[in-house]
């Protein structure tokens, strides 16, 4: 499934050097505004040991992880809604993102200067969300006026439900408050999904501190503001070295692994944040395993096995008879698939099965 993040922030506080953490693309990461002009976009691994297991107990000829795409927008800046410094045009790009990283700077260095010249994480949120907000407003009071006359005709149902949403996401905005924290029905965001909305993508926060502060578990007074705003709108945030990651993305595994340790470190920030991403989206992980090939899937939560199978391939859907189907931990404890199917641990499921995280699957299907 063809999802992504995109990563945001004001200029200088280390969202290319967080990207090119992630990818090892090598975004240009200068200390000055718009260092990224271009969305870069790249593609990583999501880390899960579950596939390295399952590696090992059917040894196939080749094992294929599941991804997930980051997109490194450029830095927004005050005025973004109303074109400052290319503002428009980056808030294109996240329009196009899935669910929206917003990289926040938790640190204090006086050589890598500040857009506003002090380090404040809310002021900082709250200058991204406002252009986000401003960028809402404009694609709402541009519609209100046009689907009001359909609406007053009440001869389609549906444009009279999409007026008063319209409506009431109107004023949710005028009170400087973001999409998401707003409840829609099913029929409600199918009328409002072609908008686009950017406060309506949900958010994760990034607070980039100093490799000390990471070191020393140290949660300093930047961190806990931006905690206490993630919580208040349901949003979710953690804790990155951007710094650190720079140094790790440069070594081979083996070195990384050492490095971590040395650190003191159970995983990287980086692992953690695909995680994160993945969860945030509501993204979960299917598994086939067989002598050619081991591999992972990301699937959103709450598919059904059909629909699983079409992210195969669209035959398998179209086609779909049944799927044989084992969860992760029972097969590992049977040690292999014939002995999970003498232990009576290998399901037949049909159409209606929903498909659950870590489920080992083979598709059944005829076309």
């Amino acid at each position: 499934m063809a999802l992504t993040a995109g990563i945001v922030g004001l200029p200088n506080v280390g969202k290319s050097t967080l990207f090119n953490a992630i990818t090892k693309a090598g975004a240009l990461a200068a200390n000055y505004p718009f260092a990224t002009i271009e969305p870069n976009v790249g593609v990583v691994l999501v880390p899960d040991e579950r596939l390295n297991k399952l590696t090992d107990l059917v040894k196939p000829k080749r094992t294929v992880p599941t991804t997930f795409e980051f997109t490194d927008i450029a830095g927004l800046v005050k005025g973004a809604s109303k074109g400052e410094g290319l503002g428009n045009q980056f808030l294109s790009h996240i329009r196009e993102v899935d669910a929206i990283i917003h990289v926040v700077r938790c640190f204090e260095d006086e050589n890598v200067t500040h857009v506003d010249g002090t380090i404040d994480p809310i002021r900082d949120i709250e200058t991204i969300d406002l252009e986000l907000i401003f960028a809402d407003l404009d694609i709402v009071e541009k519609r209100l006026p046009k689907i009001e006359k359909k609406a007053q005709l009440k001869v389609d149902p549906d444009a009279v439900e999409e007026f008063n949403i319209l409506k009431k996401i109107h004023e949710t905005l005028m009170d400087n408050v973001p999409i998401r924290k707003l409840d829609f029905n099913e029929n409600e965001q199918k009328l409002i999904k072609s908008y686009g909305f950017l406060t309506q993508k949900p958010m994760l926060y990034v607070c980039n501190i100093s490799e000390e502060d990471l070191l020393d578990n140290v949660v300093n007074e930047h961190v806990q503001k931006v905690l206490d705003r993630a919580q208040e709108e349901s949003s979710v945030a953690m804790t990155i070295s951007a710094k650190i990651e720079a140094e790790l993305s440069d070594l081979e595994d083996e070195d990384k692994a050492m490095y971590l340790e040395e650190l003191g470190l159970e995983e990287s920030g980086l692992d953690k944040l695909i995680r994160d991403s993945y969860d945030l989206l509501g993204l979960k992980t299917f598994f086939t395993a067989g002598e050619k090939e081991v591999r992972a899937w990301t699937f959103k939560k709450g598919m059904k096995a059909p629909e699983c199978a079409g992210v195969i391939h669209t035959d398998f859907q179209k086609g779909f008879i049944r799927a044989e189907t084992v969860a992760f931990d029972d097969l590992m404890e049977a040690g292999g698939m014939a002995q999970a199917k003498e232990l009576g641990k290998v399901r037949s499921e049909g159409k209606e099965y929903i498909v659950k995280d870590g489920d080992v699957l083979l598709f059944r299907f005829n076309v």
